[in-house]
């Protein structure tokens, strides 16, 4: 397998282990001097914990609805912060959420203490869990290329409980609050700091550390796999293309085989159909969130015992526009001998991914779930907060849904409405990669399912979520690192349809 090293300026890019600098914990009582957190309901009885009663607390503007916060500071004991969670009976989304405002409202402080005993409605070992998380991802901060970090240091955090649970549930809360940090950080990290090799560099760094085998595909092995969408991507960049693909096997025998493919387009300007001049073109970076989620998914999978066998597989490019670049009307053989008709060059994202879900099918998976910032379509039907699903299998479907129910990375289905299918035909090939200006999302995935044959498949469409403009709940300004998560609990959880 033959190598290349990076040529331009490197960062260097945190791992999962970005987080051992801070102690996480769990205790019976708060530990001296940290800032607690004291749970509030809506209502008129007292509250236990604080020295305010109801009415001043509504004096103070503090109504007790979810996330709302008051700092209550004091002479002689630690900073105490009121914390609304909105009812008596919680779900764990909202302890996730209530968790991420406190540790917003005492962002000055290094120390803090979060109680969960008596959380009605939340079971210890969970609330512990999204308690961690709701913390560590509010405080997330990308300083990797600032000279001075923006962030304010988290050095300690304790959840207080009394449950012998409480301690497997906060060590769940790290694995996969390391995973969404490694993928919003992979994510951020701009284009001139970080190409396809450095990605790969990366993903060996980490497969060496978390047990994963990696194999990084060069251009001439790519050549001679005959994988034509990614190659023809990458044709007006001077950087080389990957295809980064990664295994993990568990102890003894695994429970299914599932496939991840993940759209990693290092930066993309659009090709010849270039982009306009707008925030637009600084956000391209992130056009390998899918590719970011899944490598910082497989990173956590041996730490939370996952039973699955997962291969993924990361296809990672450029899109630029040159002299040689990809014409609109140009004709391109993917893996696997499907010819197709370039429409569109900024609609690159499918066939990258098309190579790869043909592997995946080759390897014998029982179930494909590719990721993706696919299309502006999907974003445009549903926002900014939920990711789009679609898929040929109602079963892989539903355990996508419900893995996205428990990460709080909510996503919505769309049709897989085969009467588009028309759309993508081409007058000299067998498909073009771009359907007519409606239902985008939809024609993207008709053509992605040409791809998989009939393996269960599902694809996510996470081109609106991949990005935050700014604090709220548990996500923080720019990439969101939406996906890791949800992609540890599907692992965790697959079963073969």
């Amino acid at each position: 397998m033959a190598t290349q090293t990076t040529t331009g300026p490197t960062s260097p890019v945190p791992s999962v282990d970005r987080l051992a600098s801070i102690t996480i914990g769990v205790a019976p009582v708060a530990p001296e001097g940290a800032c607690r957190a004291v749970f509030v309901t809506p209502g008129t009885g007292p509250v236990e914990g604080l020295d305010l009663d109801r009415q001043r607390l509504a004096a103070a503007g503090f109504d007790g609805s979810l996330g709302s916060t008051l700092v209550v500071p004091t002479t002689a004991d630690p900073t105490v912060v009121a914390v609304g969670v909105g009812a008596e009976s919680l779900d764990a989304a909202a302890v996730r959420t209530a968790a991420a405002a406190f540790a917003r409202a005492a962002r000055g402080h290094a120390e803090l203490a979060l109680p969960i005993d008596g959380l009605a409605g939340v079971a210890p070992a969970v609330a512990a869990q999204v308690a961690v998380e709701g913390v560590l991802l509010s405080r997330y901060s990308y300083d990797v290329l600032r000279s001075t970090p923006k962030g304010a240091d988290l050095v300690g955090l304790t959840v207080v409980s009394s449950a012998d649970e409480a301690a497997a549930g906060a060590e769940r809360g790290r694995a996969l609050s390391a995973a969404t940090w490694l993928a919003r950080d992979l994510a951020n990290t701009p284009h001139s700091h970080l190409n396809a090799t450095r990605l790969g560099e990366v993903a060996v760094e980490l497969g060496e550390d978390r047990g994963l085998t990696v194999e990084v595909f060069d251009k001439a092995e790519l050549v001679d796999m005959g994988c034509g969408g990614l190659l023809g991507v990458n044709q007006g960049s001077t950087e080389a293309p990957r295809m980064i693909k990664l295994t993990y096997r568990p102890e003894g025998e695994p429970t299914g085989h599932l496939g991840l493919v993940g759209k990693g387009i290092m930066y993309d300007s659009g090709g010849i159909a270039l982009k306009p001049g707008d925030e637009v073109h600084a956000q391209m970076k992130n056009d390998m969130s899918g590719a970011a989620a899944i490598l910082a998914a497989m990173a956590e999978l041996a730490d939370i015992g996952c039973r699955t066998e997962v291969t993924a597989y990361l296809m990672c490019t450029d899109n630029m526009p040159s002299g040689t670049a990809l014409a609109l009307g140009d004709v391109i053989t993917m893996r696997g001998g499907t010819t197709v008709e370039v429409i569109n060059t900024d609609a690159e994202g499918r066939l990258v991914m098309a190579d790869a879900l043909v592997l995946a099918t080759e390897d014998g998976v029982d179930a494909i779930v590719d990721i993706a910032t696919l299309t502006g379509a999907c974003m445009r039907a549903l926002g900014t907060q939920v990711a789009g699903v679609i898929g040929n299998n109602r079963a892989l479907i539903d355990q996508v849904r419900e893995a996205a129910e428990v990460a709080d990375e909510p996503v919505w289905q769309l049709p897989l409405e085969r009467r588009y299918r028309t759309e993508l035909d081409s007058t000299i090939a067998d498909l073009k990669n771009l359907g007519g200006a409606n239902a985008g999302a939809i024609t993207a995935a008709l053509f992605l399912a040409e791809f998989v044959g009939d393996v269960p498949w599902a694809h996510i469409d996470i081109a609106g979520t991949a990005q935050s403009g700014g604090d709220a709940g548990w996500q923080t300004a720019g990439c969101t690192g939406f996906g890791a998560r949800l992609l540890v609990g599907l692992a965790e959880t697959f079963s073969a349809a």
